[in-house]
């Protein structure tokens, strides 16, 4: 009986040591997980902001680290509550209702599309076909499904065999899987850091001529054979498919690849975006509207330098370090969905279409009116007479000075 009590209390007490070890596992791995994912709490800076969070100084001199660190516990402050509530706002969101009367105008007098259309630009393999497929998982909640085919999933899949002709066309997504969307998203071919000219021509007909589904992004660089069958599909998706104005612009930047542009002297890549920044907020029709920036990759730096490049980057496009600006890591890539594990990252990306959409509905346009009409149409026929009667003139201008000229001639012939 005494043996038996001893290897019972023998027993208890190596299950109670290796609950202990596995409780130790949990809180190493929970302490690990939130290094990663609350990653700016290790900056040399934080316990200034933290000190700061308790007081309220003079917002005029806040550094602008310590404006990016206060932001970056904002968004952790409010993700794990906000994160459901704005996942709803967005699934039962239709285009138009984040429209406010300005100006005195009615909501009846606004053309308001059945959906809004989020522009996704930047370089190539700077995280745009990632970021879609994060969208999906969040906001559609498809798990980690990818919708859409990355550079990762293509280099990374030896079984998967990618159209070469993948990146030549744009795709529409619908990322709340939804047939009531009121909101879709485009993914387009990303600019080359070689020549982005024609990338920069092409990128501003997006602005002033819509986009549609199937559209090609064709360049004179490219070396393919069967163009114009290519261009021939590109055709027929636009007869079939809706063309779209373009409401919001996303820029998506790779902080890693703009770190190492930097580093070598070549500022290049930022001229490019810092002109596709005006370009998309000239195409606003709100003059304080800008393109939202999505910074990727920024797990792949230390986090003096992710908070470094971010305020470069914001100098030298001229846009806020904090409004309309997130740091952003596709993490589906890694297999795991950011909505339960990263709640920063996935809160971060419902914000931020949140906030494209906002931009949208305060961006439409005014509807034309008949008077608007009558007056486009007396112009243009005012503009055909005028037209007409220089052509009169023209014609008998000319009738008279041959006339004038035979004239002449006759008249010298008589006097010899």
């Amino acid at each position: 009986m005494k043996l038996t009590h001893g290897r019972l209390l023998k027993s208890l007490q190596q299950r109670m040591l290796s609950n202990r070890h596995y409780l130790n596992e949990e809180e190493e791995h929970d302490d690990l997980s939130r290094a990663m994912f609350y990653w700016w709490r290790s900056a040399s800076k934080f316990d200034q902001c933290v000190k700061l969070k308790w007081e309220l100084p003079d917002i005029s001199k806040i550094s602008p680290t310590c404006k990016i660190l206060r932001e970056m516990e904002r968004i952790a402050a409010i993700a794990s509550e906000g994160l459901h509530e704005l996942r709803q706002k967005l699934l039962t969101y239709r285009s138009g209702d984040l429209w406010l009367p300005i100006g005195g105008l009615e909501k009846t007098d606004v053309e308001i599309p059945a959906m809004n259309t989020i522009l996704l630009v930047g370089f190539k393999n700077a995280g745009k076909s990632s970021l879609v497929n994060l969208m999906y998982s969040v906001l559609g909640q498809s798990g980690v499904i990818p919708f859409t085919q990355t550079s990762q999933t293509s280099s990374g899949n030896t079984s998967v065999s990618p159209s070469p002709y993948a990146s030549l066309f744009m795709e529409e997504h619908n990322v709340l899987r939804s047939p009531r969307s009121g909101f879709c998203v485009y993914d387009t071919r990303g600019f080359d850091y070689g020549d982005a000219d024609e990338a920069l021509d092409q990128f501003s007909r997006w602005m002033t001529e819509g986009v549609h589904h199937g559209q090609h992004c064709l360049r004179s660089s490219d070396c393919i054979p069967d163009r114009d069958a290519l261009e021939l599909h590109s055709t027929k998706c636009a007869n079939m498919f809706t063309i779209r104005r373009v409401n919001c612009v996303m820029l998506v930047i790779n902080l890693e690849e703009i770190r190492e542009a930097v580093r070598i002297g070549d500022m290049k890549p930022l001229d490019v975006l810092a002109e596709v920044f005006r370009m998309a907020s000239v195409g606003s029709s709100t003059a304080d509207e800008h393109p939202i920036l999505i910074l990727t990759h920024g797990d792949k730096l230390s986090t003096e330098d992710r908070i470094f490049m971010r305020l470069k980057i914001c100098e030298a496009l001229g846009a806020n370090e904090t409004n309309g600006t997130y740091d952003i890591v596709c993490s589906t890539e890694y297999g795991f969905l950011p909505d339960e594990i990263d709640l920063v990252t996935a809160y971060a990306l419902s914000e931020a279409v949140y906030r494209a959409l906002i931009i949208s509905d305060r961006g439409h346009l005014s509807k034309t009116s008949l008077h608007d009409w009558l007056m486009f149409l007396v112009a243009w026929f005012m503009c055909g007479v005028g037209r007409l009667f220089g052509v009169i003139a023209h014609f008998f201008s000319s009738v008279g000075e041959k006339k004038k000229l035979k004239w002449a001639a006759q008249k010298n012939k008589l006097k010899w």
